[in-house]
């Protein structure tokens, strides 16, 4: 299942529109898309080494893009569009946690959230409900953000080929083993 999923994947890398598919992922991923901005970014660049820096300043700069509007979201249209999605989704006990997480540790959480696997779009969002200061929003969005996807980029970039042949031999057990965890996460996360 996973490795025809796996060249149908390769192939999108590829494609001629590629680069707007990702800015566009990247963009939207940071306000509400479900989908991790690596899944098109690291065989793109495992496609086409030779741009995996361009990839990974596009993958950053929309990123970032997507956060700020989040981040208005948050601080201008709370009440009237986000809190009814949020409620809808069943996302209020994330939100909280996010509140928590700022109060807890400042701007180091948006560092964390833009940095790791957490869902960045909910501290984009909290960050413009907190009305946290926006230029050390934006710097540490940067910052995270690129240092993300320039060493996801980079990775690739070093495997090559080889490494491409190493992802498709072992394609089956990693996509299983994605999905083991992130129903791990799930139900970690929903306690």
């Amino acid at each position: 299942m996973f490795s025809r999923l796996y060249l149908r994947v390769m192939q999108w890398a590829r494609h001629k529109h590629a680069p707007w598919y990702l800015a566009i992922t990247a963009f939207i991923e940071s306000i509400f898309w479900p989908i991790p901005v690596d899944v098109m970014l690291a065989p793109m660049a495992l496609g086409k080494p030779q741009r995996a820096w361009h990839y990974a300043g596009i993958a950053t700069l929309f990123s970032v893009l997507g956060a700020l509007l989040g981040y208005l979201l948050g601080y201008a249209l709370w009440e009237p569009v986000v809190q009814p999605l949020v409620a809808s989704v069943g996302y209020e006990d994330k939100i909280a946690l996010a509140e928590q997480w700022f109060e807890q540790w400042g701007i180091w959480v948006i560092f964390i959230a833009s940095f790791t696997p957490i869902p960045y779009k909910v501290f984009t969002v909290t960050a413009g409900l907190l009305h946290m200061a926006l230029l050390p929003f934006i710097l540490t969005s940067l910052i995270g953000r690129g240092m993300r996807f320039f060493l996801v980029a980079g990775l690739m970039r070093w495997g090559g080929e080889k490494m491409e042949r190493k992802l498709m031999h072992y394609v089956d057990v990693l996509g299983w083993l994605c999905i083991g965890l992130a129903v791990a996460a799930y139900f970690w996360f929903s306690r």
